[in-house]
């Protein structure tokens, strides 16, 4: 006789990839920035600087650096160069001396050094306004450009870095594996009015307030419209959070 095989435990359901898209509806979005906004109008980057050039050289050396420690080694390095010429005339051991403080000083001397000479050799000791004009600079990346456009020409770039990848994902407002991703997704929801400021508002409330290990969701402008599972914190219905920014 033919064997009789008997079916097996039927495989339970599989879960499907939830959606993203309920996540950046455009209200939602604007909601997020209008709050942003309300509780910081002007916001702005921590790092010194007197004109574009010093901005890019700090920018430069905060990778793999704190703001403040950048801060205190930049002062004494701008008061004695806040041009490209001046920056060559200190030289690359020049410039060493004075931000040793920083991690990967000897390289980052290099390329302060290094994009000093290219912008006077290629732009008439001045800042490029353009985007591969900055990339083309020694030292200088995509997230180091937006910066400089931003903050220094008033562009509305989005520079990607820890925090506003962070923020991105918890608050559902872009995906991607890569800041080149998380920044064209960004770029594609954000509403044009919150750009210009947008790039400052999500570092920073990523460095004060959704931090990487213990967010501060209870002081968190937006904690209602968070769907991360790292939150914790109850926020009650929209109003709560922002009655409750505004007793702070």
């Amino acid at each position: 006789m033919p064997r009789t095989v008997r079916p097996g435990p039927a495989a339970p359901p599989r879960k499907r990839a939830r959606s993203r898209t309920a996540k950046v509806a455009p209200e939602r979005v604007a909601e997020i920035f209008r709050r942003l906004a309300a509780a910081d109008p002007e916001p702005k980057g921590e790092l010194e600087y007197i004109n574009p050039f010093t901005l890019l050289v700090a920018v430069v050396l905060s990778a793999q650096a704190t703001d403040a420690g950048v801060n205190k080694a930049t002062r004494a390095l701008f008061k004695a160069a806040d041009t490209p010429k001046k920056m060559l005339a200190l030289g690359e051991e020049g410039v060493q001396e004075r931000i040793k403080t920083i991690g990967l000083y000897r390289n980052k001397a290099k390329n302060v050094i290094g994009l000093s000479r290219a912008l006077l050799a290629e732009h008439g000791g001045e800042v490029p306004h353009q985007r591969e004009a900055l990339e083309a600079l020694p030292g200088v990346g995509r997230k180091t450009a937006n910066v400089v456009l931003n903050t220094a020409f008033g562009e509305p770039t989005l520079a990607v870095d820890t925090h506003v990848f962070r923020v991105a994902h918890r608050l559902g407002l872009a995906s991607g594996k890569t800041p080149l991703e998380v920044e064209m997704g960004l770029l594609r929801v954000i509403p044009e009015a919150y750009l210009h400021h947008a790039h400052h508002w999500l570092i920073l409330h990523g460095r004060y307030v959704c931090q990487a290990r213990k967010p501060k969701c209870d002081a968190c402008v937006v904690c209602d419209l968070c769907a991360s599972p790292d939150k914790w914190f109850d926020c009650g219905p929209p109003q709560d959070a922002a009655q409750r920014k505004a007793s702070q």
